[in-house]
């Protein structure tokens, strides 16, 4: 008697919880969706808001320039800009050819090497090579559009004229900001922006080791503990403190294991 009780209790138990889960709200994961500018109404004020939704969203700007630093790159958050651009301009050791604070952004954000600040160079290239990827290129990828108006938002923060017209014709769609699903590991590396930093499969930045043949070098443990830990071992011509460390507290656990499997099996 005793035992269909317990069972009886149990099996109640288990509607209650059923029930409760039918109660709440179902969330389904979406592809990312394109979005076109509607020109009739896109203002000025509009086209900064946009930009500096980009500079801390699709553009992963704050992931290196943020204020306050972070060690990884320069202040491009907290500091003036268009004084900043005109300094860089008057270096002899600027190689570009902008001719003011827009062009200056728009030729630093596609050609880095252009103007490289001291101390911020790539390891082993004389400090002459930018380890940040070409913002019209993958894995960052903005359209001109986009860029421009990260432009307009790097002018307008700081009490500067805009110099940067408004878009006449929308040539490129603007990826609406909706997460990416994180079913594979690929998903993974885009949704956290690894490639920013790191190379993978052949693409990306040179400002942490490359990860194309990580599997070899080091076990699932030791990749497990250097996205969760990066500063525990640190990679030989690498410098502590460079790679965000809350990864662990943003990433759920199947995205944390489907990265260290996909890794783990990239071997020489």
């Amino acid at each position: 008697m005793t035992l269909v009780k317990v069972m009886g209790f149990t099996l109640l138990l288990c509607l209650v919880f059923l029930a409760v889960t039918h109660l709440l709200p179902q969330v389904e994961g979406e592809a990312p969706v394109d979005k076109m500018i509607d020109l009739d109404v896109l203002t000025m004020d509009g086209f900064i808001v946009m930009g500096e939704q980009i500079f801390n969203s699709k553009g992963n700007c704050t992931l290196c320039h943020k204020s306050p630093p972070l060690g990884r790159a320069p202040d491009i958050q907290g500091a003036d800009m268009v004084a900043v651009a005109a300094e860089r301009l008057a270096d002899l050791r600027y190689k570009g050819v902008a001719t003011d604070a827009e062009t200056y952004l728009r030729e630093s954000m596609k050609a880095p090497s252009q103007y490289v600040v001291a101390g911020w160079g790539k390891t082993g290239a004389k400090g002459e090579r930018s380890p940040m990827p070409a913002a019209h290129k993958a894995p960052i990828g903005l359209s001109n559009i986009e860029i421009d108006a990260v432009i307009a938002y790097l002018q307008s923060k700081d009490g500067h004229e805009v110099t940067v017209a408004l878009p006449t014709e929308a040539t490129a769609p603007v990826a609406d900001s909706v997460p990416t699903p994180t079913a594979t590991a690929a998903a993974v590396i885009k949704k956290y922006s690894c490639q920013v930093c790191h190379v993978v499969d052949a693409v990306g930045g040179s400002v942490g080791p490359n990860l194309d043949r990580v599997g070899g070098r080091l076990t699932p443990e030791q990749i497990h503990e250097s996205i969760i830990n990066p500063n525990a071992v640190i990679a030989e011509g690498f410098v502590s403190g460079v790679m965000p460390r809350d990864f662990a507290e943003k990433m759920t656990v199947k995205e944390l294991q489907l990265l260290v499997k996909w890794l783990a099996e990239k071997q020489p």
